[in-house]
């Protein structure tokens, strides 16, 4: 007494015909799936440049301060180096920082940049007018050579 009117040859047919109905849709799938996805075994690490706020102002002093000449001493105030830097500076960095460094130290670029970018990040990063003017001392002349570095910027 069947009720379905189904023998049993019948529905293990109607089930092996699902049963590979499935397989080709997840065979298929597969294909699919491995035809339109890349087959590159590669990692890209981008490298982004260092963030500088004080390059341009310090490049922009160095041409005002020596015409970016490294060389460059100033007999009248005793600086020295590319952006000219004095005694009292370089006393200040060496208490602050525990170096020893001296005014003829000044006349190597590297040294002497590294003197300015350490007293340059005691500003926030987008005063670069305090920057220069920190850099110039004080007083009426420091409004003009702002301006003269604002010029080179």
């Amino acid at each position: 007494m069947r009720e379905s009117g189904m023998g049993s040859g019948e529905l293990l047919t109607k089930n092996s015909v699902m049963i590979k109905k499935i397989i080709c849709i997840i065979l298929l799938t597969l294909i699919f799936i491995k035809c339109i996805a890349p087959n590159i075994k590669e990692l890209y690490i981008g490298v982004s440049e260092p963030f500088k706020p004080f390059e341009k102002v310090y490049y922009a002093q160095c041409d005002y301060e020596s015409d970016h000449d490294p060389l460059a001493f100033n007999i009248l105030e005793g600086a020295t180096g590319i952006v000219q830097i004095r005694q009292c500076r370089v006393d200040d960095y060496n208490q602050r920082t525990g170096s020893n460094y001296t005014l003829y130290d000044m006349f190597d670029p590297v040294i002497s940049k590294k003197v300015y970018m350490y007293f340059a990040m005691l500003h926030h990063w987008s005063d670069i007018e305090g920057v220069a003017k920190d850099w110039n001392g004080s007083g009426p002349m420091t409004i003009e050579y702002w301006e003269q570095i604002k010029k080179r910027l």
